[in-house]
């Protein structure tokens, strides 16, 4: 079940953190999924992408084209 996989996930923090410690998490399995969560509140929820689409999001976000 992915709900245990992700209590079991070894979540990374963003190496760009706010002042006032507001940054995001990611963790994936390499091969079918990757979530992202708020690195305050580790508990409050995940947002779990298949691993296609999460790759997609970080080529994304790497290469600065989100619009605000």
């Amino acid at each position: 079940m992915i709900s245990d996989r992700l209590s079991q996930a070894n979540w990374r923090k963003s190496t760009i953190t706010q002042a006032n410690g507001s940054c995001v998490e990611l963790a994936t399995d390499g091969e079918t999924w990757g979530a992202v969560r708020d690195s305050k509140q580790p508990d409050g929820g995940q947002l779990v992408f298949a691993n296609s689409s999460f790759r997609a999001f970080i080529g994304v976000v790497k290469s600065n084209q989100v619009e605000a």
